[in-house]
């Protein structure tokens, strides 16, 4: 199992928006065989704060979800037309599931 850690920050008035795509984003995710967790979390005291929480099966299942129809709609077009992508890192569990 591999898991991505990944936070936005919406710009200055765009958050709503941003939690748009996001929920669009998790739908269709979700939907994807490999994808095993999808969850977005927005922070609580910086509503233009959003982390993403992502499981995926194997790097196989990454790459797939990266290269999708609606990833690439959502996550790398529209997007970072209101939000900016700040971090995004790759994870292996301890246990190696």
């Amino acid at each position: 199992m591999l898991v991505l850690a990944v936070t936005w920050v919406a710009k200055e008035g765009k958050d709503e928006q941003a939690v748009e795509l996001f929920r669009r984003l998790t739908v269709d995710s979700r939907k994807e065989p490999g994808c095993m967790m999808y969850i977005v979390h927005r922070h609580n005291e910086n509503p233009r704060n959003f982390f993403i929480y992502e499981q995926y099966r194997d790097q196989a299942a990454l790459d797939a979800h990266r290269a999708a129809p609606h990833f690439q709609k959502i996550a790398a077009a529209a997007l970072p037309e209101i939000a900016e992508r700040k971090e995004g890192n790759l994870y292996t569990p301890l246990d190696g599931n």
